[in-house]
């Protein structure tokens, strides 16, 4: 047993718990194990990895790609951020809803963002390095966006005055997005329920 899967409120949206070995040399984990997730219900070919350092307050999102989506496993290797998913699927049964956990370089936690979900997340300590891993190649062209204090979310983010790149100031708020540009749900997809060990 390496890891604890949980389901969050959002179906196909994951927190992991990793096993950790720990002695007076440090600490050791598997940060990834494909067959192993698989078994959790994670069965996806990440196809590149992606390194993010972000200072105190800074906020990322809410990105998406919609004809190249990617699903994202995001953890934090230095300091802590707030991780946030909103599922922005078009007829989906949580069209609009959104979770956040705290991911940590201490809690060691990860999150498993399907694809048809926007991704963001604000950093809460001094600095944060935040890596993850994504199932599509990152395409310019293809990237979206809905605005990261869209109050018919209503994301409570844990930053009261966020630092923001302009292109995220300008996203739409998600009623104002076009369903042409967003995903579709699919009911017969199937999502695996899991709550345990792996």
């Amino acid at each position: 047993m390496s890891f604890k899967c949980i389901e969050t409120a959002l179906s196909g949206v994951l927190l992991i718990e990793p096993r950790v070995f720990s002695d007076s040399r440090g600490f050791f984990l598997e940060t990834f194990h494909q067959r192993k997730y698989a078994k959790a219900g994670i069965n996806h070919t990440f196809v590149q990895d992606n390194h993010s350092h972000s200072k105190r307050d800074t906020l990322r999102g809410l990105h998406y790609q919609l004809t190249h989506p990617q699903a994202k496993l995001v953890y934090v290797i230095t300091g802590e951020i707030f991780d946030v998913s909103v599922d922005i699927r078009s007829g989906s049964p949580t069209f609009g809803q959104w979770v956040g956990e705290h991911l940590s370089a201490q809690n060691k936690r990860q999150m498993f963002i399907p694809e048809g979900f926007a991704h963001g997340f604000c950093v809460i300590s001094e600095t944060a390095d935040v890596l993850y891993k994504v199932t599509d190649i990152y395409n310019p062209e293809d990237e979206y966006g809905v605005l990261w204090s869209d109050g018919s979310i209503g994301i409570n983010w844990p930053v009261k005055t966020p630092i923001i790149s302009d292109k995220d100031k300008k996203y739409p708020g998600l009623n104002e997005i076009s369903e042409s540009l967003l995903p579709v749900y699919d009911a017969t997809s199937p999502t695996r329920r899991w709550d345990g060990y792996s």
